[in-house]
């Protein structure tokens, strides 16, 4: 049943804090353990399985590359994950172009940690650019908007780079660091379908100032084109026996590369956002997701991940430094954008979407802010 009081899960570190839509059954477990354990985890194939179809794919990938460069692409950001994959890609004799993309937000300790990792193992590295004045206006317009996921602006861009590449190299395998062992639970409602270029199409048309000449996007016919060429996505990590820490310690021997303190804090704009502007408009500490997921997959206990929530989110020096420096670096004042972060939120699906009804039925969108105003009337 759904409840108003406070309450955690007596399982993981989930809690009724930000989020209306978490339920409990009678052992005070859950939903999204629930999901984890029934749906998630089955999904993970046990050690002898897991070796039979990791050997499988990877006779595939090099079949399929042969005589070509690159066998596949790997999406590098720096960051554990992504990191761990590049060094089991080499280890198991794959040939990835690996592909960065700056949206202007890197670290140093990012773009340090992808040069020590390609610079050893000689894997090729593009970095993809993105146009700073699109982006950046772009980010005002989420900002302004009130959507909760800010982040998929940069995800879609990625996305929509490495299948550009994939196109114009005929690859056909894309090698992924996403895995349900560390990032399983995530609140639907804490993100927005990152394939969804109407939304953003939308939301830059109502708030944006610019038009956009050069953000990559996944629409229509390069979903088609995805398909038609039969482009596959692989998450290794779910076939290997992916430990974060065991990950982390490999790295830092290996690459010499360093911890950046939390989950894709390589980037500082998403430092700021899982850290203050999640939290402080949303109640969203995308902390407990992270965590709770490590112990669904058995990584940490619930004791340790109630002790890490005890820390707080930033240091107080940290967070006036990021601050100022986001703030200036997106054009806003500090009194602008405190007003922001007190405004209520706004659904992404107050903006169109694609795959809506109205999208598949064209002359019915003048109907559409009618639906819109019964939907927010309802609280949908």
């Amino acid at each position: 049943m759904i409840i108003s009081v406070y309450r955690r899960c007596a399982r993981c570190v989930m809690d009724t804090v930000g989020d209306d839509q978490i339920t409990f059954n009678d052992q005070g477990i859950c939903n999204y353990c629930q999901h984890y354990y029934e749906f998630l985890a089955p999904q993970i194939p046990n050690p002898i399985l897991a070796k039979v179809l990791l050997s499988g794919k990877i006779e595939e990938i090099k079949k399929e590359g042969a005589g070509k460069r690159y066998d596949c692409i790997l999406g590098l950001s720096g960051g554990v994950d992504s990191s761990y994959l590049a060094y089991l890609a080499y280890r198991l004799g794959l040939r990835p172009l690996c592909i960065h993309f700056d949206n202007g937000w890197n670290s140093e300790l990012a773009v340090q940690n992808i040069q020590h990792i390609v610079n050893k193992i000689g894997f090729d590295l593009e970095t993809f650019v993105i146009d700073w004045r699109e982006f950046r206006d772009l980010q005002r317009s989420y900002i302004h908007a009130g959507v909760i996921d800010i982040e998929a602006l940069t995800d879609h861009a990625i996305f929509a780079s490495i299948y550009q590449c994939a196109f114009r190299l005929g690859i056909k395998h894309i090698l992924s660091g996403s895995n349900l062992v560390t990032e399983g639970i995530v609140p639907r409602h804490w993100t927005h379908n990152k394939a969804d270029y109407i939304n953003i199409l939308d939301i830059q048309k109502k708030y944006g100032s610019l038009s956009l000449s050069s953000y990559p996007f996944i629409d229509k016919k390069t979903k088609n084109k995805i398909k038609n060429k039969g482009i596959q996505t692989v998450e290794l990590l779910n076939w290997v026996q992916y430990n974060k820490m065991e990950a982390k310690e490999t790295l830092k021997r290996e690459f010499d590369w360093q911890d950046y303190g939390g989950k894709h804090h390589e980037s500082v704009f998403t430092k700021f956002y899982q850290s203050y502007i999640l939290p402080t408009k949303f109640k969203v500490d995308k902390r407990k997701a992270h965590l709770s997921t490590l112990i669904c997959s058995g990584q940490i206990t619930r004791e340790e991940a109630i002790r890490e929530l005890e820390k707080p989110l930033y240091q107080t020096e940290t967070l006036k430094q990021d601050k100022d420096y986001v703030l200036k670096k997106l054009g806003f004042t500090e009194e602008e954008f405190a007003q922001i972060m007190q405004e209520k939120p706004v659904p992404h699906n107050t903006f169109n979407t694609e795959g809506s009804f109205f999208e598949y039925y064209p002359f019915l969108k003048p109907l559409r802010p009618l639906w819109k105003k019964i939907r927010i009337m309802s609280g949908r």
